[in-house]
Order: structure tokens, then sequence, then C-alpha cells
């Protein structure tokens, strides 16, 4: 299975579990505010299982743990800035994407820097 593993792009793990990660956190808020009774259950439900499957694919990423959280925190404000307009309609303001550059900046330093 690891050698399987080790033949995907790590890009592949991290798109996939920030994706589940932003998705999983937007169902939760909107679960919380939105609904009641059994649909607030359902869909907390499915929000969970979102959020473990983030945990999953963060740590089938064939790269040294410390590495990939850096590339991982990259990955994780562009699709959180992606997710955010989708669900919520919300454009990144300026603050938010500048800050968002030395977070994408940071990430890729810590992942690629040969030290």
């Amino acid at each position: 299975m690891k050698a399987f593993l080790q033949q995907i792009h790590p890009i592949f793990f991290l798109i996939v579990a920030t994706t589940l990660e932003v998705s999983g956190d937007a169902l939760i808020r909107k679960t919380i505010f939105d609904y009641t009774g059994t649909a607030r259950i359902g869909f907390g439900l499915v929000g969970i299982l979102l959020l473990f499957g983030y945990g999953f694919f963060l740590n089938l990423a064939p790269v040294e743990f410390g590495k990939v959280v850096g590339l991982y925190i990259a990955t994780l404000f562009i699709v959180w800035q992606i997710i955010s307009y989708i669900t919520f309609k919300t454009l990144p303001t300026l603050p938010v994407i500048i800050g968002g550059l030395f977070v994408v900046s940071g990430g890729l330093i810590i992942t690629f820097w040969k030290r």
C-alpha cells in the first residue's frame, strides 16, 4: 500500500484533505445556524465524516509530516477562499489577500527550503 501511495503526487492528498476540511467546517457552521431537529443531526454527521476524511487524507500524503504541514497550510488558504465564496458568497478582502500571500509564501518556504 505504501508503494502505491508514494506514486501519487502529494498535492492530490492535500487538495482532497483541504477540500474535505473546509467543506466539513462550512457544513458544520451552516448546520449550527441554519438547521434544526433531524436535519441538524444529519448534516452534523455528514460534517463530522468530512472532517474525519480530511485527517485521513492529510496523513496519507507521502511527505514528511513537518513538510506536509507547510504545503497544507498554503493549500488550505486557497481552498478556504474558494469554498467560502461558493458556500457564503464571500469575496476575500484586501487584508485577507495580503495576509494570504504571506500564508502561501510561508507554506512554500516551509515545504521547499532545503536545510
